[in-house]
C-alpha cells in the first residue's frame, strides 16, 4: 500500500469532518462533536489560519489525519506544535501511517526550530499510549490538564464567576 502525506485543502471539509467523527467515535466522545463543515473551512482555511490540517492519502482518498496548531514555551522562548488529534482509519492502522504523520511534524518542528512536539491521549487508550512509547514519546506525569468550558467559561469570562474553596 503506498500513502502520501500532504496538507489539507479546503474541498477535504468533508473528509476532515469524517474523521473527527470517526475519532471521537472510537474515543467514545461522539456525542460532543459539535463541529461541521463550515466550521471546518472557517478555522483550517481562513485568510490567517490558527490550526492545521496533514492528511494520509491512499488511492487519493483520506485514510488517516493530523490536526495541530501552534504552542509557545515560556521557558525556552520557544514555539512547538501540539496535535490535537491524531487519527488513522482502523482498516489502516498498523501500516506506518500514524508515525508518517508524527515524523512529517517531526520534521516541521526541525526544519522550522520549533522546541518540541506534544499532545494529550486517554488514560485507557493503551495502544495508543504503547505506540507512542515506541517513539519515544514520554508521559508528563507531573501534569494536570485543566479546562474551563461551557457556563464555568462563561461566568469567567462575563466577570460572574464566584470564587470557590479549593
Amino acid at each position: 500500500m503506498t500513502f502520501t502525506i500532504r496538507k489539507a485543502r479546503r474541498q477535504d471539509a468533508p473528509a476532515i469532518l469524517h474523521l473527527i467523527r470517526k475519532l471521537a467515535e472510537y474515543e467514545r466522545l461522539l456525542d460532543h462533536v459539535e463541529c461541521d463543515e463550515a466550521r471546518i473551512v472557517a478555522a483550517f482555511f481562513a485568510a490567517e489560519p490558527k490550526v492545521f490540517c496533514d492528511l494520509a492519502d491512499e488511492a487519493g482518498a483520506p485514510v488517516g489525519c493530523a490536526i495541530w496548531f501552534y504552542s509557545y514555551s515560556t521557558f525556552t522562548g520557544r514555539h512547538g506544535i501540539y496535535l490535537e488529534d491524531l487519527f488513522v482509519e482502523p482498516t489502516h492502522r498498523g501500516l506506518g501511517i500514524g508515525r508518517a504523520l508524527l515524523r512529517h511534524l517531526g520534521q516541521r518542528c526541525i526544519a522550522e526550530h520549533l522546541t518540541r512536539l506534544e499532545w494529550s491521549v486517554l488514560d485507557w487508550n493503551e495502544p495508543s499510549i504503547g505506540f507512542y512509547r515506541s517513539l519515544g514519546a514520554v508521559p508528563m506525569d507531573e501534569w494536570t490538564r485543566f479546562r474551563l468550558a461551557g457556563e464555568a467559561l462563561a461566568a469567567l469570562g462575563s466577570g460572574k464567576s464566584q470564587v470557590r474553596n479549593a
